[in-house]
């Protein structure tokens, strides 16, 4: 899965990524802060494990100081999905190539589990928005072409849970505190309880 086949998507992610490196630094305020440049096809990336699966973390928390959003950049390969989730931010999403199926439950479901998930089809050129703690899981249902899409997400640190299925008690579900991504720069504080807020 190589992200940076094409020039079009290089351009766009320099841009994207100038952009919110500029506006971040605006928001700070700080005058002795400079930009972070950087090529995005030198930035590492991982599968963390999941089958399928590539990450970049293009601007964060800790490898970047941001402190209101984090943007990543998220390949997944013909026919694998990512786990069923839900964290305590809002979340943004912008395909860059493929087509997939977005599964979303909304949080006010009566009981106390996700549910039936509603099945969105998603697109080249669509964007949306995942609220916080709406559990969702993204599909890639391409035959043959990887999805590849742009994550922009609120107020980092945030608490992410994992279900093993639709069904399973939101007081059951995973924490992931910190996130996989972010294990290498901080250990979780273990003395604050993460309990399963919805």
């Amino acid at each position: 899965m190589n992200p940076f086949k094409s020039p079009t998507l290089l351009l766009l992610l320099h841009i994207i990524f100038f952009f919110l490196i500029s506006s971040s630094i605006n928001i700070i305020g700080s005058s002795t802060t400079t930009p972070k440049f950087r090529n995005i096809s030198e930035i590492p990336q991982n599968s963390y494990g999941i089958t399928g699966y590539s990450h970049i973390t293009l601007a964060g928390l800790y490898a970047h100081g941001m402190k209101e959003v984090e943007v990543w950049l998220q390949t997944i390969a013909p026919g694998c999905h990512t786990p069923i989730h839900r964290h305590d931010c809002e979340e943004v999403l912008v395909i860059l190539k493929g087509t997939a199926t977005l599964f979303f439950a909304s949080n006010s479901h009566p009981s106390d589990f996700p549910g039936n998930p509603h099945r969105i089809p998603v697109f080249q050129n669509s964007t949306f928005i995942v609220p916080d703690n709406h559990p969702h899981q993204m599909w890639n249902t391409h035959e043959h072409e990887d999805l590849q899409f742009l994550v922009v997400i609120s107020r980092p640190p945030f608490k992410v849970f994992v279900y093993d299925d639709w069904f399973m008690p939101h007081t059951e579900a995973k924490l992931e505190f910190p996130i996989v991504w972010d294990k290498g720069f901080v250990q979780p504080d273990i003395s604050k309880d993460h309990h399963h807020d919805l």
